[in-house]
């Protein structure tokens, strides 16, 4: 309540004299004539705040009078006096000194100047210590474990003279504190520093303001760490036998919040991984369906929690996934015509082939007709559907469970010769 009722005495002070702190040249000398009348130091009274000192004096009646210096000494510098105001008006008697230190000793004295350039003595000095700095609020807490932000609370101030509050931050790794926002309204409680990166700790103190500017001094510290990222998975594996897809599945990540897994696929281990799909996080499996048969990929999974925070793609070791390959081609070991048949032996070239094809051309003038003739088990195939004089072209194709086929044998070509008639014989 006493801080109130001066704070509005100080007000009204700057109302009366804010025409009257006008600096005048000051003289490298002061002149001084002993005969004009003299400030009376006992009429002098102050009125200390936090950085300002309000000071009012009985009127001192000159006819050449024309205002009055304020003279000051920091009696915890130097202690030198020098003037620090000026007064224009002669009937003024109030004068508001601003920008002091807290809880400092003071020393002043007046004097009165006339319009010829002359003043009088000072008056006798009279000493006055501002008061203490204002506290900062009594309590401050900071929240951690969010998303690269930090939340931080504190309790209003009491004084009704506060204005707002500056947060101001510092970290492990800086050396000083940095302002990083001004809260406004003395019950606005609540700031939430945000952009803050993953895993880090920074400090935070709280200083309050007053409507007339006065900073307090610093709050209690409080520190706070944001959430590190989730951590990776475990036992990343990636199929090398299943045909058209690659089959991942992994182990379940540690962290608690973790909500789903995103896959990243590239051509090479070192190469650029785009995202392939998600998946969540009571499916620890993902299916890449390809197209093509021995096709080789690179796969990273990170995790995701509930914030969205995903796990370090650059700290994942990638593993190597491919399709099945095509089964290896059959070698033809022997291929021609016995009587009226074509005969084709041939090795299976791959463990795997449970079939094969068999490709037959027709060759007859400028034309020619393909046959597939499939599901051949066997190692041999006998035709005895050819007719003499036209040529006929095979290939062999094998085929595994699964569908897949090899390349195709180069073809072998034999033609079953016509017989002469007698007219040729003869």
């Amino acid at each position: 309540m006493i801080r109130s009722i001066k704070s509005i005495f100080l007000v009204g002070l700057l109302i009366i004299i804010s025409g009257c702190n006008k600096e005048l040249a000051t003289p490298e000398k002061p002149k001084v004539d002993e005969s004009l009348p003299m400030v009376e130091s006992s009429s002098i009274k102050t009125i200390p705040d936090v950085t300002s000192i309000a000071i009012e004096w009985k009127k001192v009646d000159a006819i050449d009078g024309l205002g009055y210096y304020i003279i000051r000494a920091d009696m915890q510098r130097d202690g030198k006096f020098k003037r620090v105001g000026t007064v224009q008006n002669k009937y003024a008697t109030h004068y508001l000194d601003t920008e002091l230190e807290a809880n400092s000793k003071y020393a002043y004295k007046i004097s009165l100047f006339t319009s010829k350039g002359f003043e009088s003595r000072a008056s006798n000095s009279i000493d006055v210590s501002t008061l203490p700095n204002i506290q900062s609020v009594s309590l401050i807490q900071t929240i951690s474990d969010m998303p690269q932000q930090i939340k931080v609370l504190w309790r209003p101030h009491t004084n009704p003279r506060i204005a707002k509050y500056i947060i101001e931050r510092t970290s492990p790794t800086e050396p000083k504190w940095k302002e990083v926002a001004e809260v406004k309204q003395r019950y606005s409680v609540e700031y939430i520093d945000t952009k803050l990166g993953n895993n880090k700790t920074f400090m935070y103190r709280i200083k309050s303001v007053t409507f007339d500017g006065i900073v307090s001094d610093p709050s209690d510290i409080s520190s706070a760490t944001t959430k590190p990222l989730p951590r990776q998975i475990s036992e990343l594996e990636a199929t090398t036998i299943l045909p058209k897809k690659i089959q991942l599945s992994w182990g379940k990540s540690v962290t608690q919040d973790v909500v789903s897994y995103n896959i990243y696929r590239a051509s090479s281990a070192t190469g650029s991984y785009s995202k392939l799909g998600n998946a969540l996080l009571e499916h620890n499996r993902f299916d890449d369906v390809i197209s093509e048969d021995g096709k080789i990929y690179f796969y990273k999974i990170t995790t995701v929690d509930k914030d969205k925070l995903e796990s370090n793609i650059e700290e994942v070791k990638p593993v190597m996934g491919s399709t099945l390959e095509k089964p290896k081609m059959p070698k033809v070991t022997l291929a021609q015509i016995q009587g009226n048949k074509m005969i084709l032996n041939w090795d299976a070239g791959d463990d795997r082939a449970t079939s094969y094809n068999i490709y037959k051309i027709a060759n007859e003038g400028w034309s020619s007709k393909e046959k597939l003739i499939p599901n051949v088990t066997e190692l041999r195939f006998e035709d005895p559907d050819v007719v003499r004089g036209i040529e006929y072209s095979y290939s062999i194709q094998a085929v595994d469970k699964h569908g897949l086929v090899s390349v195709k044998t180069e073809e072998v070509t034999s033609k079953l010769p016509k017989i002469a008639n007698k007219e040729q014989q003869d």
